[in-house]
């Protein structure tokens, strides 16, 4: 589904990385490992098309949706929206009543995948942090991506809301054959979850055996 060849991305002078040569294929979970600023958001972002490669090519099905996970964050306690009100902010606007129906029903779809039915008029402001990011997850999925980006989604949280999430993102993509980047540090999610490793060290990526990584592969959580 996604393969990189000598994919090479500096700024100005900069070197980023060199050379990056690696497929992933659909349906698989992979973890991308490193210290920070070894080129992993660098990477997701050109992936995204919010950066530009400087040569080299990355080459996907441009027709695949990629659905993207952020780093956990705090919101304020007095945040207006609801959950299902936030989900909602990735819907386009539509006069339409037709398609305006049929995104109320994708809303409820996707309520119920992520767990959040019950919740769904919470306000986010007071929702826990699994809860908040299960939100992010259901905005995520709710234009039902081929690619899941999950950027760091665990930090922060604690170990049984880590796996309950982790729990959650492979029960969907055993279901629906998502490809799934997870980008860590958290080496006990690696080793749980993720099927293979792409290492970033010294400005290039390289596969790594599940049963060869080590913790001081995975940098430090900032």
């Amino acid at each position: 589904m996604i393969e990189a060849k000598n994919l090479t991305k500096k700024f100005g002078n900069q070197l980023v990385f060199q050379d990056l040569n690696f497929q992933i294929n659909q349906g698989e979970f992979v973890s991308l490992i490193g210290p920070n600023g070894s080129g992993k958001t660098t990477l997701i972002k050109i992936l995204m098309g919010l950066e530009k490669k400087t040569s080299g090519t990355l080459d996907f099905n441009k027709k695949e949706t990629i659905g993207y996970v952020p780093q956990f964050r705090n919101i304020d306690l007095d945040y207006p929206l609801s959950i299902e009100q936030f989900i909602r902010l990735n819907l386009k606007f539509t006069p339409s009543f037709t398609k305006r129906k049929s995104n109320n029903q994708k809303i409820c779809d996707i309520l119920e995948k992520t767990g959040l039915t019950s919740l769904k008029d919470r306000p986010l402001g007071l929702s826990s942090g699994g809860e908040k990011q299960k939100a992010y997850l259901a905005q995520a999925l709710l234009n039902d991506p081929q690619i899941l980006i999950l950027d760091e989604s665990t930090a922060s949280l604690d170990v049984e809301v880590k796996m309950q999430l982790m729990d959650l993102v492979a029960e969907l993509s055993h279901k629906y054959h998502l490809t799934v980047i997870f980008i860590t540090h958290d080496y006990e999610l690696t080793k749980k979850y993720t099927q293979r490793v792409l290492l970033f060290q010294n400005k290039t990526i390289k596969n790594v055996n599940l049963n060869n990584i080590s913790e001081n592969m995975f940098g430090k959580e900032q």
